[in-house]
């Protein structure tokens, strides 16, 4: 047997083995969701009808299959409370993404132009946070941010303000929670963009005469855009989902779909009902992920 031969089962395993990871931890337990979704409310363990029991044969289940329906997703097309869950979801979502982006470019392109020997320390400093529990850091965040906390003490000892401000159970407090959970996620993959760029680029742009400010925006932030999709899908896709950030520091006048998938599962113990909001959140994530990877597909086509 070649050495070929003796190599190449060992590759063709390895390259099945993500296709079944995804079939066992994704598809399976999102084919459970979604027949979930087109199930209705029971008063039962579990809190859904029809239940499949193959024992019962294949008749039983094909009648199980003819009480599936879309009612679930006609009232998330109907009722408000679903519908500003969701859009509340995307702005809170767009609007983090581009605070994150605004405050972590600057710092991964610092830490790019950093020597070679300090940027594993501010690689470092990065990822320290993940070092302690993430409840944890949200539960500091509410000492601070309370009515006497650090942050009020600190502006009325630099006379900033004359009396302390109400952060939490605001969207502020929201705001600053999830931009300082995420920024990590934003920083790495810019940083990992940045760190690659040939600087004679930046030498070449500066040698036809363009300023500094002109050779970031025509040489360094077009060669960064994969990095900043990257960051921003990182960000964006799990804010929308956000829970325990919302629930600890934003008011509850209006809520993320994260807080109503809670409230329908835990709560109101509506299944079918969380289990649709659940797919139609899942298909709302969709496009942007085929958007992301279309502008990689192109980039990758224009670099060849």
């Amino acid at each position: 047997m070649s050495a070929r031969r003796i190599f190449a089962q060992p590759a063709r395993y390895a390259a099945i083995a993500p296709y079944l990871w995804m079939v066992l931890f994704f598809l399976v337990p999102f084919g459970f969701v979604l027949k979930i979704s087109l199930s209705q409310t029971a008063i039962a363990q579990p809190p859904y009808v029809p239940v499949f029991d193959l024992s019962e044969g294949w008749a039983a289940i094909k009648e199980a299959f003819a009480q599936l329906s879309l009612d679930n997703f006609k009232l998330l097309t109907s009722d408000s409370l679903y519908i500003g869950s969701y859009l509340r979801s995307l702005v809170v979502a767009v609007t983090s993404t581009l605070m994150l982006l605004l405050i972590g470019y600057p710092i991964a392109y610092g830490m790019a132009r950093l020597p070679q020997r300090w940027q594993p320390i501010a690689m470092m400093l990065v990822i320290v946070p993940f070092w302690t529990s993430f409840l944890i850091r949200i539960y500091a965040w509410i000492n601070i941010l309370q009515h006497d906390g650090l942050l009020n003490q600190a502006l009325l000892a630099l006379r900033v303000v004359s009396a302390p401000v109400v952060w939490l159970s605001t969207d502020t407090a929201m705001y600053i929670g999830i931009v300082y959970s995420y920024l990590p996620f934003m920083i790495l993959p810019l940083y990992a963009t940045l760190s690659k760029m040939d600087a004679s680029l930046l030498e070449a742009a500066a040698d036809l005469g363009a300023s500094p400010r002109r050779a970031f925006w025509l040489v360094t932030f077009p060669l960064s855009l994969s990095g900043v999709g990257a960051g921003a899908l990182l960000c964006f896709i799990p804010i929308v989902g956000e829970f325990v950030i919302p629930d600890l520091l934003a008011g509850s006048g209006s809520m993320m779909i994260g807080q109503t998938l809670w409230l329908e599962f835990f709560t109101n113990k509506d299944w079918p009902v969380a289990a649709a909001a659940a797919v139609a959140l899942l298909v709302l994530l969709v496009p942007p992920l085929l958007l992301y990877d279309r502008l990689q597909r192109r980039a990758l086509a224009e670099g060849k």
